[in-house]
């Protein structure tokens, strides 16, 4: 204890389990030693007090979690978490172009290295934490940051990938083509879930004290490289690239703060107090509904997709059926090797098949006149409307009797067959 002209400092220090913290720190505020005390929490490795265990049981009664920090302690996290804006932004940008070079040369390597540096947990958490808490500054400072992130994403992807284009430092036809990018271009209903275990697993891993480094790898995921594609297209001027990447980066930014504010909210963090307790459920209520309205819209656009595929699959295996039922029909010599359809776009998400192409296989000689209007026919009738159909033959020979499947039964040594 010092003293300082007619007042005293007084320094005490004591341990207690995780869940003891936040009720004894509001006891501390209840006699007024909030009004100029510095209080510091910190993590003890080792304690060694007969009284610790009770004293543990008997606050693990009391909280709602034994593993639930103190409202403090999320704050300050979720401070710390907020990287500087120098930092941050060097952080970011460097990302991002890793994550381009990675999609532009097919490699997921690249591209989960890039998630690793990406500083986006914190804008993120640090957004839903303000929300939740009622602190106007956090909150504004996490949204900046979420905002600023995502435009300087965008912008060096852009700007790598067009230096890439200009300098032909790989030859890149057509983006759409790589598989890497070929995976952000087509968003379904799945992409909600992996951005709303993105934000949940965030929000625990802030309110437990749990290292936060591998979490906001699976934040980067759902963000980086949506971004980068975003930029990509930009940069070779695919609309629907950078417009389907796009929508793709809002859901799963919008699903994440969604995720992170309902779990923080139902954690139990909400300011004490009737007025700060009413005030932040309202905004709390507020900004879910917000981002629940922007979800449904943007989810109409994935909705648009999800059935999309859907569509293709079934006309894709009613293609296939009609192939092969005319050929089993007429032609009995030849198979069907491979079949390929083209589309074209219409209302924005929604495809269309045009042309189809099959590759039928035939042995020499064998006599294939009317195949091509057989074919047109019933692909025609399978699909619901004209399409072209373009058969390429190949010639196939083949001598003395096939080897069965592998998974065929009589394959295996023991039934004493052997393919000649």
């Amino acid at each position: 204890m010092e003293a300082a002209g007619d007042r005293y400092t007084h320094l005490v220090t004591f341990p207690l389990p995780t869940s003891a913290v936040e009720p004894v720190l509001e006891r501390l505020r209840d006699v007024g030693v909030d009004e100029d005390a510095i209080t510091v929490v910190t993590e003890a490795q080792t304690i060694d007090s007969r009284q610790y265990e009770a004293l543990a049981d008997r606050f693990a009664e009391e909280a709602p979690s034994e593993d639930r920090i103190a409202r403090e302690e999320l704050k300050s996290t979720a401070d710390q978490l907020a990287s500087t804006p120098s930092t941050y932004v060097t952080l970011t940008v460097v990302s991002a172009v890793v994550a381009t070079a990675g999609l532009l040369l097919d490699s997921a390597a690249t591209v989960v290295g890039s998630m690793v540096i990406a500083p986006l947990i914190g804008p993120s958490m640090a957004a839903a934490v303000g929300t939740v808490i009622d602190d106007a500054d956090l909150f504004r400072r996490g949204v900046a940051f979420q905002v600023l992130g995502i435009v300087l994403s965008v912008l060096a992807a852009a700007v790598f990938a067009t230096l890439v284009e200009a300098t032909n430092l790989i030859q890149v036809a057509d983006p759409r083509t790589i598989d890497e990018i070929g995976e952000r271009l087509s968003p379904d209903f799945l992409s909600l879930a992996v951005a709303l275990g993105a934000g949940t697993a965030g929000a625990v891993s802030l309110t437990t004290g749990v290292s936060s480094a591998l979490v906001g790898v699976m934040i980067a995921v759902a963000l980086i490289p949506p971004a980068a594609t975003v930029g990509i297209g930009i940069a070779f001027g695919l609309e629907s690239v950078a417009l389907s990447a796009g929508v793709l980066t809002l859901v799963n930014l919008l699903s994440i703060e969604l995720a992170a504010l309902v779990v923080l909210y139902y954690a139990g963090y909400a300011p004490e107090g009737f007025f700060r307790a009413r005030g932040a459920r309202l905004a709390t209520a507020k900004r879910v509904g917000a981002l629940v309205v922007g979800i449904a819209v943007l989810s109409v656009f994935l909705g648009g997709i999800t059935y999309d595929s859907y569509q293709q699959v079934r006309t894709e295996d009613a293609v296939e059926a009609a192939i092969d039922g005319t050929l089993v029909a007429d032609y009995e010599a030849a198979e069907r090797l491979d079949t390929s359809l083209a589309y074209e776009q219409r209302f924005l998400v929604l495809q269309r098949p045009t042309a189809v192409t099959v590759t039928v296989g035939v042995p020499p000689g064998t006599d294939t006149s009317g195949l091509v209007r057989a074919l047109d026919d019933r692909i025609d009738a399978a699909v619901g409307h004209d399409v072209a159909v373009e058969v390429r033959y190949v010639t196939v020979e083949r001598r003395g009797r096939l080897p069965p499947p592998a998974d065929d039964p009589s394959a295996h040594p023991m039934h004493g067959q052997t393919a000649v």
